[in-house]
């Protein structure tokens, strides 16, 4: 595929495929978790992974930190030609060194201090056994989720985006029979859930290395040189990237810990469902910012700015289509998805409703802001990026968390990313109608 002269609607049509079915496939991992153990253990097991879900969220993070920041520099070397080559080589060994290092401290924290990290996410004594029995098998894979991540972000943007979704949907498969057959099948439970995961993960993991067999693989290793500042280059491209996803472990901390205060068990167990479909909707918004981010950065290392106004008008395009579909479905059918998810209580039914439709709010804009941060960053615009991520991921979510149950009562705790994501849209969407104007203006191509 040519990112810098094939269609661009053609073109982004076919990685926005891949990257919707490597991301939605990554969010089955979870929400497979979730069903089977909630229809196993009911509520209580469905509270006790949202309190393991920050842990997950610190992960997956970090592996979009070294993935996203690194083909971000890989693919701009690659735009500006030859003279990139050995840039491109130094930006993948870049990556690669840090996803060992960061992914053997992950490793250290969740196998040392599985118990303090627990209850510091909102676990308490009933909840605190199963989770650890969930991470149980999951602590001896940390490693292959963080890199996992990595690698197929560098694959995407080494012409392979096929064979990232292959990779992804090889483990998911087993991850979902798995989980049956572990779960009940052997009558393991939540533990059971934690095994299928991480030989899912392995699974993927031995797939995206068969890239580096073949002979179209053109990621190499480069002796190390300005190691330091080419991290730090690395991680200011994939800080925002980085954030969405560490923000919403915080969120999560967040929401357990004032769930736990003003409404208790049972509102937690819903919130484990949210956290769910809260996934799936930002893989939808992942899978819009990692199609768009290869075009987009080689495109910007060329200096193409009439293939960059296409391609954000493709992106904008399958981020209203997403929105659309996850709002219309938390408003609409809010019991169908606890009956996905868990075996529920009539406490359950009686307050899920509410709680998934005032929450499911935030879905409108919620994929409109995660796909800015990919395409302010993939334009090398960190300021603007990190500005949203931390906004909607920390600042402004985190006050309402805080302020609006005290305030105004339990029930507005819902209402807080609703409110969140319609301030940070504004003028995101100002900024980026802006920042599209940028540059000699010529015919869209999508």
């Amino acid at each position: 595929m040519d990112l810098l002269r094939e269609n661009v609607g053609r073109l982004y049509g076919r990685y926005l495929a891949a990257a919707f079915g490597s991301a939605l496939i990554s969010s089955i991992y979870a929400m497979v978790d979730m069903a089977m153990v909630g229809q196993y253990q009911g509520p209580e097991g469905t509270a006790a992974l949202a309190v393991v879900a920050p842990i997950w969220n610190l992960i997956y993070s970090l592996g979009l930190l070294t993935g996203i920041g690194g083909s971000v520099l890989f693919a701009t070397a690659r735009g500006s030609g030859e003279a990139g080559r050995e840039s491109e080589a130094q930006s993948f060994t870049a990556a690669l060194l840090a996803s060992v290092v960061l992914g053997a401290l992950c490793w250290a924290v969740v196998v040392l201090f599985d118990a303090p990290l627990l209850r510091f996410f909102g676990a308490e004594d009933t909840l605190l056994p199963l989770a650890q029995r969930y991470l149980l098998p999951v602590k001896f894979g940390v490693p292959l989720f963080l890199l996992n991540q990595m690698l197929a972000a560098f694959l995407r943007n080494d012409g392979a985006p096929g064979l990232a979704t292959g990779a992804v949907l090889a483990g998911g498969i087993f991850n979902v029979f798995g989980d049956y057959f572990f779960v009940f099948g052997l009558d393991l439970g939540i533990f059971g859930a934690g095994l299928a995961t991480v030989l899912g993960a392995l699974i993927t993991f031995c797939v995206l290395l068969t890239h580096f067999f073949s002979p179209k693989n053109t990621l190499r290793l480069g002796r190390p040189t300005r190691l330091a500042a080419r991290l730090v280059k690395m991680g200011t491209a994939g800080f925002s990237a980085c954030f969405v996803d560490a923000a919403m472990g915080i969120l999560t901390i967040l929401f357990n810990r004032q769930i736990m205060t003003y409404a208790g068990a049972d509102a937690l167990a819903v919130y484990g469902i949210l956290v769910n479909i809260s996934t799936f909707v930002q893989c939808c918004a992942y899978s819009v910012g990692q199609a768009a981010q290869p075009i987009l950065s080689i495109n910007f290392g060329a200096g193409r700015w009439d293939r960059i106004r296409a391609t954000l008008r493709c992106s904008l395009l399958a981020t209203a289509a997403f929105s659309l579909f996850w709002t219309a479905a938390a408003l609409a059918a809010p019991l169908v998805f606890v009956y996905i998810f868990m075996s529920p209580t009539e406490a359950v039914l009686a307050i899920a409703p509410n709680i998934i439709r005032c929450y499911g709010l935030s879905f409108l804009l919620l994929p409109f802001n995660i796909f800015s941060t990919y395409y302010f960053q993939s334009l090398l615009r960190p300021v603007p990026a990190m500005a949203v991520s931390v906004a909607r991921g920390a600042l402004i979510s985190g006050l309402l968390i805080l302020t609006l149950p005290a305030l105004l009562g339990p029930d507005a705790l819902w209402l807080a990313m609703p409110i969140t994501e319609l301030v940070v849209a504004l003028p995101v969407a100002a900024l980026m109608l802006k920042d599209a104007r940028h540059g000699t203006k010529k015919r869209t191509l999508c």
